[in-house]
């Protein structure tokens, strides 16, 4: 078991947040599931470089500036009992031209008021509405079968 370090990226702009629906990549551990933007470090980078070089892959948008919004631990997340450490990030300052699409699936600006209907990550639902108010966060999501048995969540 190795603990793999990832970065999720919310972006908004008129009370609506992009968030991709993950429907087309084979095996995907999200599938089905609505997610902000984001992946994997890659071997040397900041997660403030992985968030800005996945929005710009997963978006074709380019971030100028991203706050903080926190940190998330998932203990024994994926099918291979690996860890998931998710620094999580949001911004308004972007432009470029947007995709529609991207290999993991559709891009969609969802009004923030609906976020919490979309079919989300059972944990989502506790951190998106302090995403919503940009407190600083700090949390614990533990799953089992894709079902949350566990959490535990913070402000800072």
């Amino acid at each position: 078991m190795k603990t793999i370090e990832a970065t999720l990226v919310y972006l908004f702009r008129d009370n609506k947040c992009l968030m991709l629906h993950r429907i087309k990549k084979e095996n995907d551990l999200h599938e089905g599931k609505w997610n902000g933007l984001g992946g994997k470090l890659e071997d040397g980078e900041s997660p403030l470089e992985c968030a800005k070089r996945e929005v710009k892959e997963e978006s074709g948008l380019h971030t100028h500036f991203m706050n903080f919004a926190g940190h998330l631990f998932f203990p024994a997340f994926d099918k291979e009992g690996n860890n998931w450490s998710v620094f999580v990030f949001r911004s308004e300052d972007f432009s470029g031209i947007q995709l529609n699409e991207c290999p993991e699936g559709e891009l969609h600006w969802i009004k923030n008021c609906d976020l919490l209907n979309l079919n989300l990550w059972e944990g989502d639902k506790y951190f998106i509405p302090l995403l919503l108010s940009k407190d600083i966060f700090l949390g614990k999501f533990t799953y089992m079968n894709k079902k949350l048995i566990q959490h535990e969540l913070n402000t800072m």
